[in-house]
């Protein structure tokens, strides 16, 4: 991830699972649970990651290809987009191993779906399904599994035609916004917009416009 957010090169990214049964299911109870428990005063273990720790301005897709429990889920609001597989199931489940998520569940989702449907799944550790996902808010698109990666790869495309610089300013803004009243997060949103009037690629985007075509941005 830091790769990814350090290499100009590189404008979008998708995360997604391996195979065709789960995104990620989160922590390895007879494993990983363990490991935490025994390094918890290691701040280390806690950060580093786009759940806590690590800024990243770039656009981050979640194709959601199944299961995503726990950490995995806290992984998939942790993205900015998010496409849901048809069999895709999404789940806190934490409270029945005695523990509460971690890695940004019990605040990202209570921002991202209604407080109650939030309550419920935290509180109960029951899964939603992709359709109740879909429904409440909590993904973007639900689609046949089949179809899953070419629609993340046709979004990812479609956010690189776009200039780099403002959907960097906008993931910022909205991102950061989300943890300011509103007077403050509109001085935010001022200053990037400021910031972007004086970039080759407001130059262009507005000369395209005025002569019909297509921009081509170059991130300057």
């Amino acid at each position: 991830m830091v790769d990814f957010r350090d290499d100009p090169d590189l404008l979008c990214g998708i995360i997604t699972g391996a195979g065709d049964r789960a995104f990620c299911t989160g922590a390895d109870i007879r494993k990983m649970l363990p490991f935490i428990k025994e390094h918890k005063e290691d701040e280390q273990v806690w950060s580093g990651t786009i759940m806590r720790g690590l800024d990243i301005w770039k656009p981050i897709i979640a194709a959601i290809n199944g299961m995503a429990l726990g950490g995995g889920l806290e992984l998939a609001l942790a993205c900015d987009l998010k496409i849901a597989s048809e069999n895709a199931t999404f789940g806190q489940p934490e409270i029945k191993l005695g523990l509460i998520p971690g890695w940004g569940g019990t605040q990202r989702l209570p921002r991202v779906i209604p407080v109650a449907r939030a309550a419920e799944m935290l509180l109960t550790g029951e899964p939603i399904d992709a359709q109740e996902a879909y429904r409440v808010g909590l993904v973007n698109r639900v689609v046949p599994l089949a179809e899953l990666l070419p629609t993340a790869r046709e979004w990812a495309e479609n956010l690189c035609r776009l200039g780099p610089l403002a959907l960097r300013a906008a993931k910022e803004a909205m991102t950061k916004g989300l943890d300011m009243d509103l007077k403050e997060g509109l001085r935010l949103e001022q200053e990037l917009f400021a910031s972007l009037l004086d970039t080759e690629d407001f130059e262009e985007g507005t000369r395209a416009f005025v002569e019909r075509r297509k921009p081509e941005f170059k991130g300057k």
